[in-house]
């Protein structure tokens, strides 16, 4: 197995490497764009070998102590999670946001004004002064269809992030998705100041978007998955509809985390989803824009509004 690239509408690469799944575009003078896109592109293709020759220690919990990782990608994953290792946490956690995060280096450069690396929903931003990006918000994955994926998603919303926001990164996390969750969120979107940050502090949320109650069905994660990091831990594999006070208190138990996450400089903001009710930190009204009627008067209570 090797990694492909190719060209996409809109000078868009797509880089594809085992599970590494990655969307790249740039802005700026096209000789440094170009450049930007050719370094990426070498650096690209040795990543995943530099995981796999350190994948038993990606998968060990991280602990206290010294880093016990070489490569800066493994590195970079331990020290997003470092923060995290009072609760059950591997490096892998942030293994998605910190490859985005080694990708956009490429790009961090005099002569290119934007780019940004999406690593299947977890994304690395490049903002020059002056710049600025939109980042769509879109909660419940498993409401997708053909339709919708052909003719555009209706997003639920967007986040506006300019050059001058303490934020280069953006992640997603949820039980639906690629990775196993302990909580029962749809999404937990997290901004942060890298991808890295935002990937490990995504998933340390959305397990907080937790409670307990027979209906939910879990398994041990090695049974869903037989390399599963998380061993023999319990993981969300279905969630039916709750009770609206049942999913309101997993989503403030989620909040909670997320502020006492936000406190400690560990993200940004955080917007959280479950079976349509939301939730935010009272920052992120200060980039969201554009949502339904509905989803803003469900963000009263923390003063986020979408304009």
């Amino acid at each position: 197995m090797q990694a492909t690239r190719q060209l996409l509408s809109a000078g868009r690469w797509h880089l594809q490497h085992g599970p590494m799944d990655v969307i790249v575009q740039a802005e700026g003078d096209a000789l440094a764009v170009a450049a930007a896109h050719a370094r990426a592109w070498v650096r690209f293709q040795g990543l995943l070998q530099e995981l796999v020759r350190e994948l038993p220690a990606l998968r060990a919990p991280v602990g206290a102590g010294d880093c016990p990782l070489q490569g800066p990608v493994a590195r970079r994953m331990w020290s997003a999670c470092q923060p995290f290792r009072q609760d059950f946490i591997t490096p892998m956690a942030a293994v998605a946001g910190s490859v985005a995060q080694e990708l956009l280096a490429c790009y961090a450069v005099e002569c290119v004004q934007r780019a940004w690396v999406n690593n299947g929903g977890d994304i690395a931003l490049h903002l020059a002064p002056g710049e600025s990006a939109s980042v769509g918000v879109y909660a419940d994955i498993a409401g997708l269809d053909a339709a919708q994926l052909q003719g555009g998603l209706l997003l639920d919303g967007a986040f506006r992030l300019t050059s001058t926001m303490p934020v280069r990164g953006v992640a997603t996390s949820g039980w639906r998705g690629r990775s196993h969750s302990l909580g029962i969120a749809d999404s937990v979107t997290i901004l942060a100041a890298t991808a890295a940050q935002a990937d490990a502090a995504a998933t340390v949320v959305a397990n907080a978007v937790n409670l307990q109650d027979a209906r939910i069905a879990r398994r041990p994660a090695c049974e869903v998955k037989d390399d599963s990091d998380l061993g023999a831990i319990l993981v969300t594999v279905d969630v039916p509809a709750l009770p609206a006070a049942l999913v309101r208190q997993a989503l403030q138990a989620g909040l909670e985390k997320a502020q006492e996450l936000q406190l400690a400089g560990h993200l940004w903001c955080a917007l959280l989803s479950c079976q349509g009710q939301w939730m935010a930190t009272p920052s992120a009204r200060l980039a969201l824009e554009g949502s339904t009627e509905e989803k803003s008067a469900a963000l009263f209570e923390v003063g986020s509004v979408f304009a």
